[in-house]
């Protein structure tokens, strides 16, 4: 079998409501890559690349893609020097990627994603059995509150624990004040039960306001405390002195990374993405390189669509150390049943059936592949260019 080539869209999916993060206030989420590997065999696989320009590593360490960029990355240099390979050689396919064009990893994400869709598909498996097999069918959901007046966030908390969520995920980092106000609010609404984690996507000040925010929310039992600044000798600092585990997200693209954060001891666990270090394969690689470590991880991501986000199910169902809930969609076409603000970000989807949502846990897809059909009608009708 080998790749003849590639279709790209650009689509911005309606969102259930504006939602940000320290590092991002104003672009909304959804503005995405897509694209479709063919083979000349018949065979096609989907996958996603959900960039943002603002988002990156410590230092200019890496930098901001776009979904511009991903489509003239790949369009331009990376779908050329593939063409010819079998989607089944993963490793040749990043080893050619990688010869090709240095870093760009959400452009190569979206490659390895489709690549690893057409394997499972001619095998008949789901990718997860491809990654080495099954750990678990289902992914807690950490429902994600974005950076909003406290009584919104509240409010929206409330629902989504009624609809079953179990874990929240409380944006902070711009306002000390308010990230622990909206913690002793939603400790005080919702009980003990509820697990509430805290990401300050880099936002901090210094490592001083980082402490003292972190140990005034810890008051109110916060299961973590995630990437509170951005320097990684900064976060080790912080790491000694507060109580909760340190989660590692901008920090953590690939395998030197965790070596890194290991060797300062800056973080006990990772956020581990599909698209961060490049694909599944290499979130692979990094999660067990962690697992040796003793760390452990959520599956991160960027809210992507059903495409995305079914990569980000089968990583998660293979990955041994992925044990913490995660802000894992449950993705939904319009009028479909199940929560309408547990795990739900946005009014409509690119894929033709909803993900499963059972106590709390969007389930595993267990089709072929990435376990998918894509809605080829509403890839046009939420074309961006």
């Amino acid at each position: 079998m080998k790749i003849t080539g590639c279709e790209i869209f650009l689509v911005a999916l309606p969102n259930r409501r504006h939602h940000t993060w320290a590092s991002k206030m104003t672009a909304p989420i959804g503005y995405h890559a897509v694209l479709r590997v063919d083979t000349d065999e018949g065979l096609s696989g989907w996958g996603e690349a959900p960039a943002g320009i603002s988002w990156g590593g410590p230092h200019n360490r890496y930098y901001g893609e776009s979904p511009e960029t991903v489509r003239h990355i790949i369009a331009g240099h990376l779908i050329e020097a593939i063409k010819g390979l079998d989607p089944r050689d993963i490793a040749v396919i990043h080893s050619t990627m990688d010869k090709m064009v240095k870093g760009n990893p959400y452009a190569k994400a979206a490659l390895d994603m489709a690549c690893y869709d057409i394997a499972g598909k001619a095998a008949n498996v789901p990718v997860y059995r491809l990654l080495g097999g099954q750990f678990r069918d289902r992914i807690e959901v950490a429902h994600s509150l974005g950076i909003m007046p406290v009584e919104k966030c509240v409010d929206e908390a409330v629902t989504a624990v009624e609809e079953g969520a179990k874990t929240l995920k409380c944006k902070t980092g711009l306002d000390p004040a308010r990230d622990v106000e909206v913690v002793r609010r939603l400790r005080e609404r919702l009980g003990d039960e509820v697990k509430i984690r805290v990401d300050g996507n880099e936002g901090y000040n210094n490592v001083w306001e980082a402490i003292n925010v972190t140990r005034r929310q810890e008051e109110y039992n916060i299961l973590l405390c995630e990437q509170p600044l951005m320097d990684n000798r900064q976060l080790a600092f912080v790491a000694e002195r507060i109580d909760c585990p340190v989660m590692a997200d901008e920090s953590a693209w690939t395998v030197h990374d965790i070596l890194e954060l290991h060797e300062l001891k800056a973080a006990s666990c990772f956020s581990c993405y599909v698209t961060k270090p490049g694909g599944l394969y290499r979130a692979m690689q990094q999660a067990d390189i962690a697992g040796a470590l003793g760390m452990y991880s959520d599956i991160g991501g960027s809210i992507e669509s059903g495409i995305g986000n079914a990569a980000n199910l089968h990583l998660g169902a293979a990955s041994k150390i992925a044990t913490l809930p995660s802000v894992s969609p449950v993705s939904s076409p319009a009028g479909s049943t199940g929560p309408s603000v547990a795990g739900i970000y946005y009014l409509d989807d690119l894929i033709t059936e909803p993900f499963g949502f059972e106590d709390g846990c969007v389930l595993v897809p267990q089709g072929p592949g990435l376990g998918i059909e894509v809605d080829m009608d509403k890839i046009k009708r939420y074309a961006a260019s």
